[in-house]
């Protein structure tokens, strides 16, 4: 028969593992979110230190993404897009986006409040014309914040891994506007990952090219040279 206090032993050192295994888990969730965000910052100061020269034929495409979780959140946000023309111009794109339901379904209601950071690379497909469809693989982090204590045990984090395709609408001016149906490989059900992180969404994004600096009325004969 094992003493009483042995089995208070046991059960302490039990706790004090718990503890440490989630100590762990939190300081790699706080490392990665660290991590990511400054891939992201340094991405943007990346893009936006290229010189003017280089940036008269590059493209970079910045403006505002509304996007729709099916069957659940509204997430808005802002949406960059790089590609260099020493880079297979206009054809591949490197894209950083932050969405948050805090400027959606979140926005002055009791819904949970979570961020989405991504950095992204994309092939846009049929260059000159003026509807290019165009698919995207993207990677990043998502975090969740419900707002009391109480839920603190639940999953507040995840890894990001997802693709979407859709068409781009080259406008006769620097905008494009971009639709997508995208799906995300990482889920969670609130146990093993965040309960809020839904596989399947969709996008709208308007952006303007801000390395064009010619004057709207050159732009009005442009339609006629991209091809329908």
């Amino acid at each position: 028969m094992i003493p009483a206090y042995n089995l208070v032993l046991v059960g302490k050192m039990k706790i004090l593992l718990k503890n440490i295994t989630q100590m762990k888990s939190d300081h790699i969730q706080i490392a990665a979110r660290h991590l990511i965000k400054r891939i992201c910052v340094s991405a943007i100061f990346t893009i936006m230190a290229i010189n003017s020269a280089s940036a008269q034929s590059s493209i970079l495409d910045a403006g505002i993404r509304l996007q729709q979780t099916v069957n659940l959140y509204s997430e808005n946000g802002i949406a960059l897009s790089y590609s260099n023309k020493a880079l297979l111009a206009d054809r591949l794109y490197f894209g950083f986006s932050y969405a948050t339901s805090r400027l959606g379904t979140a926005f002055n209601t009791y819904a949970i409040k979570q961020d989405n950071y991504l950095v992204s690379a994309a092939w846009y497909f049929r260059q000159n014309h003026v509807i290019r469809p165009f698919v995207r693989l993207n990677s990043g982090y998502f975090s969740a914040d419900y707002g009391e204590a109480i839920f603190n045990v639940l999953p507040q984090s995840s890894l990001l891994l997802s693709s979407d395709f859709g068409v781009c609408f080259q406008t006769g001016l620097p905008l494009k506007i971009s639709a997508s149906l995208g799906y995300n490989f990482i889920t969670g059900n609130g146990l093993s990952g965040p309960g809020t992180l839904y596989p399947v969404f969709y996008q709208l994004t308007l952006s303007w090219n801000i390395f064009d600096h010619t004057k709207l009325s050159h732009h009005q004969s442009l339609p006629q040279k991209l091809k329908l």
